[in-house]
């Protein structure tokens, strides 16, 4: 999803672009890594091991793609001269907070896919001083699966949908994520760490609502807890992100999630 709308970005401001598919890229193997970013200014890694549940027994697996190949990228790019954007993600932290994680927050995963994706940060902060972290969360976007596509899927199929409401986030579209990568770069924001999700929060419950709205269903929606659906691996229970780092550069952060998630739906639900 976010490559792709990275892609399109790009292109339509008139940037010299190239998008490297799985079957065009092993990020796993250095001196391919290595040979794919020469003669670029800045590289994106929006690659990543994101099945959460099957990171829990194959960790070592998801730990070659979000944290190995991550210092492959790291060092390729210092070594050529290029900014390295890399995209991280809310299960760095432990999900217990009460108020928007701060940039600088302790990270805790609780999950072998957050630990994973804590090291890749270890590894760009160690090997690619020009770097861009951006963490984002609970991503939807048209060209993949995702979260709005199932239940809206679901919710045309069912009479009663019944979903989480204790477990709390930002909502975020690939393609204002891709615009968000663009501005930092473009604003040559300081090498750190930035949040690139909506403004505002919600509920699983609660997006799924606005869902079945947009997709003009009548679909009842019912609220419960995340023990009546127990997974492999914990799911955070708080993943608010707070957005002060992009603010201290400039850079405004994305908008509030339900304005973006109606502009966002006909694409995504077409």
């Amino acid at each position: 999803m976010l490559g792709t709308d990275l892609v399109a970005r790009l292109t339509d401001a008139g940037t010299d672009v190239v998008g490297l598919r799985r079957a065009d890229l092993d990020v796993t193997d250095a001196a391919a890594v290595a040979q794919a970013v020469a003669g670029f200014d800045v590289v994106v890694n929006a690659t990543a091991w994101t099945a959460v549940d099957d990171a829990e027994t194959q960790e070592a697996a998801a730990f070659a793609v979000n944290a190995t190949a991550v210092a492959h990228l790291a060092r390729a790019t210092h070594a050529a001269g290029a900014r390295l954007v890399h995209v991280s993600t809310d299960y760095v932290f432990d999900g217990t907070a009460t108020t928007p994680y701060a940039e600088d927050a302790p990270v805790d995963p609780r999950s072998a896919y957050g630990r994973t994706k804590a090291a890749g940060e270890w590894a760009v902060r160690a090997e690619a001083p020009d770097h861009l972290i951006v963490r984002t969360a609970w991503l939807y976007g048209a060209h993949g699966g995702c979260f709005p596509k199932t239940m809206a899927r679901l919710a045309a199929d069912r009479d009663l949908l019944t979903v989480v409401d204790d477990q709390v986030g930002q909502p975020t579209w690939t393609r204002d994520l891709a615009d968000l990568v663009v501005r930092l770069v473009d604003a040559a924001a300081p090498a750190g760490t930035y949040h690139g999700t909506s403004s505002g929060q919600t509920s699983w419950y609660g997006f799924t609502r606005r869902v079945v709205a947009s997709a003009g269903l009548a679909t009842a929606v019912e609220p419960t807890t995340s023990d009546r659906f127990p997974r492999p691996a914990p799911r955070p229970a708080y993943s608010v992100l707070g957005h002060d780092a992009l603010l201290a550069a400039g850079v405004t952060p994305i908008r509030d999630w339900a304005e973006r998630w109606d502009a966002a739906a006909p694409e995504v639900l077409a």
